[in-house]
This record gives structure tokens, sequence and C-alpha cells, in this order.
């Protein structure tokens, strides 16, 4: 008997809070401009109480869960007082295109999370995993751009006796015949043409023809006539994530030159110097950079690892904000080449 149904049988199960999750699966991964380009998954989450809602969660915050877990139930740590045999975790990858390597991720993520959630009901009650699969403010806020791993839902349409407009109505050309495996795709033949009523997702329209309704993928179809485009800029506002500024100044040769940058990260986050640094070269088209900060006297100091952003970070935090825009970093970078030592206080 697998474990999942072993679980579903067992009384202590029936007796947990509707609100546990219980299954979780990637839907799709979405990427996000941080201070480094990166890859979040978005995750649909199940409860015992049948509700379901979307997370977004990136490796690293993966990375460091799995990490506190095997602290916690480890038997190698032993410092709790109980202990399981926790799902094998995908390790860093270390080289090769961010993109490739979330969806390579992808099926391995999903067999973890699938194992986790089947261990013993006690492990589910767990602040841990309880919080790591929560639905958060900034998850609820965000709109999906495309769901690629779920079936998309159609919305109710009733069939109307009245002849579409040839000439000025949305439509597309089936290409190939589709042959829909459920009451909410639309079946078509070769040459049909769709009247198309909303699109669901990047990959998938709604449509209707021969009074019926339903959903197809677009790769099966010619569009004739787009949809009306919507609002990016208002899709943005509603359900992004906040972009907040980083201030930076390129020294090269002359006067530095200021640039601000938009990053989908939090004011108070702390950025590694691995981050920083790759996304400064990318930026300014240069392998051969130092990054550096100003501190409270004024003098220019070299950024060499975490702990010298983390000290930064601390010391910029201290400084006024009077004439700084709410969405600003409090803390600046200043870009050198890593040969360029003019601009350091070298006098005793």
């Amino acid at each position: 008997m697998s474990l999942p149904r072993q679980l579903r049988d067992e009384s202590d199960f029936d007796q947990l809070p509707n609100d546990i999750p219980i299954s979780a699966a990637i839907a799709d991964i979405e990427e996000r401009t941080g201070f480094s380009a990166y890859y979040e998954f978005v995750i649909e989450v199940k409860t015992k109480g049948a509700s379901k809602y979307l997370i977004y969660r990136r490796y690293r915050r993966f990375f460091t869960f799995n990490e506190k877990l095997q602290e916690r139930f480890s038997s190698e740590n032993q410092r709790g007082p109980y202990t399981c045999l926790l799902p094998p975790f995908p390790g860093k990858v270390f080289m090769g295109n961010k993109k490739e390597i979330a969806e390579k991720r992808i099926p391995e993520l999903n067999s973890y999370m699938k194992k986790l959630l089947c261990l013993p009901t006690w492990v589910l009650l767990d602040d841990l995993i309880r919080m790591f699969f929560y639905q958060d403010e900034s998850d609820s806020k965000q709109v999906p751009r495309a769901l690629r791993r779920l079936r998309p839902p159609t919305r109710k349409v009733k069939t109307t006796k009245v002849k579409p407009d040839l000439l000025s109505s949305p439509r597309a050309e089936a290409l190939f015949d589709f042959n829909g495996t459920g009451k909410l795709e639309l079946s078509f033949r070769a040459g049909d043409v769709i009247f198309l009523l909303q699109r669901v997702n990047a990959d998938w329209l709604e449509g209707t023809v021969r009074d019926a309704v339903g959903i197809f993928p677009q790769t099966f179809v010619k569009v004739i006539k787009q949809l009306p485009e919507k609002d990016s800029d208002s899709e943005e506002s509603e359900g992004g994530k906040q972009l907040n500024c980083l201030r930076c100044y390129y020294y090269d040769a002359g006067t530095p030159q200021s640039r601000d940058i938009c990053v989908e990260e939090e004011l108070s986050i702390q950025p590694s110097y691995n981050d920083l640094l790759t996304r400064m070269r990318e930026l300014f088209h240069n392998e051969d950079l130092a990054l550096n900060y100003r501190d409270p006297e004024g003098d220019m100091i070299r950024i060499l690892d975490d702990q010298d952003v983390e000290l930064m970070v601390s010391e910029c935090k201290s400084q006024s904000a009077a004439d700084r825009p709410a969405n600003q970093f409090p803390w600046e970078l200043h870009v050198t080449r890593i040969d360029d030592l003019s601009v350091y206080n070298t006098e005793p």
C-alpha cells in the first residue's frame, strides 16, 4: 500500500485541520528581475479541506527550507525528539542557462514536495512546513502570467443565437483537427473558423464553433483577428510585485555616470555579493568590475564578499533618507574597474 493511501486511512490524518497542505505541484516558472535575473516556481497547493491557491518560491528558498528540515528531523543531527527520513533534495547547479536549469528542476522538486507531504501527520503539522506552503500576502497579490502545466478552467458563456460578425469578431482558423479530452475543451476540424472569446493564458484560448464553447491550445490555430490587448501596465500594478529602485554610479575614465535600475526585491532585503556582481556585469557589459560603497565618512570601500554587503547595508540604514524616494534602497553601489585604484583614499 502506498504511503499517501496509508496516511488517508489513519484516524489521526482525519483529525488534521482543513488548512493543512497535502499536495503541491509546480504549475509554471516565471522570470524575475532582482539584483540578478532569476526564476520563481509557481506552485499550486491543495489543502486537506480541498481549497487551492498559488505560492511563488525561488530555488534558494527551497534550499534553505530543506536545510532547516534536515536540522530539525534528520537522524544524523538528532537535535529534536522526533526524527524521520526526509526525501532527497535536488542539489545546486552552478553553470548553465538559468531558465533551462529551472525547467529541469521541476520534476525533481515535484517529487520532493510529493514525498515530503506524504510524511507522517506530525511532520505535516510542523510550523516549518506549514509556513513554507502558506500563501502569504505577496503570493496572494500576484497574477500568474501563464500556468502551462495546469489545465485552465473555462468561463461559463451563454451561447447566443445572433450570428457573429464575420468581419469584426476576433477569430482564428483551425490548422489541424483537435479532439477535446474533456467537457472544458473545444473540439474542431482543420479549416473551421473559431470565434475567440478570451485568452486563458499564454498557450490556451477560449472560443466557440457550432454553438459549442471551450478552450484549446493556440498552436492548433492561425489567429486571423486578435483579441483586444489588455493594458499590461494596469495588470502589473494590480498583480505584479512592487518595483524598487537601486541607484548605481559607474566610474569609467571620467565623471561617474549615475544609473537607476528597477528590481523586484523588497527594500529590506540583503542581496548576496555574487548576485550584485552578476547584475552589474550584465548592466555595464564588463566582466572586470569591482563593487564599492561610501562609508559614513565619505570614503570609498571595496566590497569583496557577503559580509561586506551586510556591513554596507547596516551602515547606510543610519543615513538620512530625507532626499531619497520612498521606493529607493537606502544604500548605493559605486562600480569601478577592478584595476582602478584612483577612487580610494590612500592618504594617511
